[in-house]
């Protein structure tokens, strides 16, 4: 039966090849001419392929290359490049308070979550880099909230060549122990100390241009012109005239420089000095000018440490003479022992003085005694008591708990 089925479909395809061998043998060749031509048409069919492979390679590696560089400056892309380039940090820290107040002074009594940073930076190549600092006070910020959100640093930075360097933009003014090192795990006490919170006032940043250097010999500098004060406020205090380059007043600006000398392992002394024409920046005629002067040392030897600063603040004008907030002064001393990598102590008193121009008692007068304990040298619990005693018979003590970290 297979056989039979078969028959029909051979017979038709032997028909068929027989029909086109025989068409194959009845055509002529091509002649020698003929056969030249098609051989250069097919050459140049040959020609024009190569040149387009080669224009299409052209545009690939071309491509790719575009591709690199966008990878390399690009977050995000997959490329290590800029992943190696760029870096992210921050601290923060946590503060119990238990104070009673007597002669009227006021309780405090709260749990706060006092400052959650960020640090960003980025190293566009060896000589330019930038640093930036965002930070979120008292835990929630907006309308009818206790916090703010700040921006407290962000600079480009300049080598100009191997010691001396320039930058731009917001930048931490050099002065003091505290104005540009915070963070909470480099310090002793829960709270910052308060000469330099109510005298410098820490923290306090500008916008502004500034050169620093290594100059030999453990010498280094700082200079800068940056944004003034423009203080409103009727006691004349210098914290409430900081602008923090919030659409800053800048008819007046002031001028900083500071000198530093490290030529020794473990010390650090320091002064600073700056000046301001106008203090009203030209909308509060009685304001006057202002000048800082700033000293300080920062010790530390083996278990031993001490810190001791000494900052005034002269204010020329009828304003602040009027409330005795021509003189602004204040100091403190602050020795430490360490016991070993985790544990420390430390004493530090406490002394100054926002209207020392005024024949009223105005000074204040504070004592902190307290521990350190470091699990991780970024991370730190705190605690110490603190009594201020002011001359005009208002009282405050208590102690603080603190929990601190830097990453």
């Amino acid at each position: 039966m297979s056989r039979q089925s078969n028959t029909p479909l051979t017979l038709g395809l032997s028909a068929a090849m027989i029909l086109f061998i025989g068409s194959a043998t009845a055509a002529e060749p091509p002649s020698t001419n003929e056969m030249w031509r098609i051989i250069q048409e097919q050459q140049k069919q040959i020609e024009a392929l190569k040149s387009h492979l080669n224009q299409t390679d052209r545009k690939v590696e071309a491509t790719g290359d575009v591709l690199e560089q966008v990878a390399a400056t690009k977050p995000g892309s997959g490329d290590a490049s800029w992943a190696e380039r760029t870096r992210i940090g921050g601290y923060g820290e946590l503060i119990y308070n238990d104070l009673t107040g007597k002669g009227g002074a006021g309780n405090l009594n709260q749990l706060d979550f006092r400052r959650f940073v960020l640090y960003f930076s980025h190293q566009f190549n060896d000589r330019i880099r930038l640093f930036s600092e965002l930070e979120l006070e008292n835990s929630i910020a907006g309308a009818g909230q206790n916090g703010a959100v700040e921006l407290e640093q962000a600079y480009l930075e300049f080598d100009l060549n191997d010691r001396h360097r320039a930058k731009g933009g917001i930048f931490l003014i050099p002065v003091g122990i505290m104005n540009e090192t915070h963070e909470p795990n480099t310090f002793y006490g829960v709270e910052r100390n308060p000469v330099e919170r109510n005298i410098i006032p820490t923290t306090w940043w500008a916008g502004g241009a500034a050169l620093s250097g290594e100059l030999g010999s453990g010498f280094s500098y700082d200079a800068g012109v940056h944004e003034g004060l423009n203080i409103t406020d009727a006691s004349y205090t210098v914290r409430k005239g900081r602008q923090k380059t919030s659409k800053a007043e800048a008819s007046d600006l002031a001028y900083t420089a500071r000198l530093k000398w490290t030529g020794m392992p473990g010390v650090e002394i320091a002064g600073t000095y700056q000046h301001q024409t106008d203090t009203g920046q030209g909308l509060n005629l009685a304001a006057g000018s202002a000048n800082l002067y700033e000293l300080h040392t920062a010790i530390s030897k083996g278990p031993l440490g001490l810190r001791a600063l000494y900052a005034r603040w002269d204010l020329n004008g009828s304003g602040p003479a009027a409330v005795g907030a021509n003189e602004q002064f204040g100091w403190y001393i602050e020795p430490s022992f360490k016991f070993n990598d985790q544990w420390g102590v430390f004493a530090r008193y406490n002394l100054w003085d926002n209207a020392a121009g005024n024949s009223s008692a105005s000074e204040k007068k504070q004592i902190d005694v307290g521990a350190n304990f470091w699990p991780h040298p970024s991370v730190v619990l705190k605690a110490d008591y603190q009594v201020q005693d002011n001359v005009d018979g208002k009282e405050q003590k208590g102690f603080n708990l603190g929990l601190g970290y830097q990453f």
